[in-house]
């Protein structure tokens, strides 16, 4: 009988030992479950943060490739091209060169040459050009007895209209000290830097770099002759 006693007080001596470590083990394991979830929310946290910085980024990105065709342009007549339409710099950016030059309402003189020339097709088919078109004002300037001269003569009509046709894109990097054979077969010289440039000394450069979608234009203020 005393050997039972004493036997039951050990195992309660044992329990009350052991019981106070596993409550500290169970009391640990939900600390740990805790500070998982704390360390989760904290990751959720973090990731959605960097979402919206890559979000931001993005609109950046796409801000910049936004590059319309009228801030390549420079020079004061170009103040006067509408913004929007078939006849606005990002419009005609769209079309071969005579179709864009039509929707040009500084360009309709020159239009109506290069139709009677025939030559709608020959600069509208053409890869990569540039052509110095002169506005309105520059086939005014020319008495209107020669002028009416030149149109009805197809021949020399296309000869001057061709001088005005170099067979390759030019940037205005390139019209600062430049001599340029032309499609007519005779030489065009630019000079000049910046936004001002004049042609063979004696045409101003009044809208230039202008972009069609086969050619790069240059408005002129004066009719260039062979």
């Amino acid at each position: 009988m005393r050997i039972n006693r004493i036997r039951r007080a050990a195992i309660a001596v044992t329990a009350a030992a052991v019981l106070p470590l596993s409550l500290a083990a169970c009391s640990s394991d939900d600390n740990g479950s805790s500070g998982d979830q704390g360390s989760s929310e904290s990751t959720e946290g973090t990731t959605g943060g960097g979402m919206d910085e890559g979000e931001d980024t993005g609109a950046d990105d796409s801000a910049q490739e936004e590059t319309s065709a009228a801030a390549q342009t420079f020079g004061a007549a170009c103040a006067a091209t509408p913004a929007e339409g078939p006849g606005s710099f990002d419009g005609m950016a769209l079309d071969p060169v005579a179709t864009a030059a039509s929707n040009n309402e500084a360009l309709t003189t020159l239009v109506s040459a290069v139709d009677a020339a025939g030559l709608v097709d020959t600069l509208n088919d053409a890869d990569g050009i540039t052509v110095f078109a002169p506005v309105n004002d520059a086939f005014a300037a020319i008495p209107e007895e020669d002028l009416n001269a030149v149109l009805a003569d197809q021949d020399m009509l296309t000869g001057i209209l061709t001088y005005h046709v170099v067979g390759e894109r030019l940037s205005p990097e390139q019209l600062e000290d430049g001599s340029f054979e032309t499609l007519q077969g005779g030489t065009v010289t630019t000079t000049g830097s910046g936004e001002s440039f004049t042609v063979n000394d004696e045409a101003a450069v009044v809208c230039g770099n202008v972009q069609t979608a086969n050619a790069t234009v240059y408005l002129i203020d004066t009719v260039l002759m062979p």
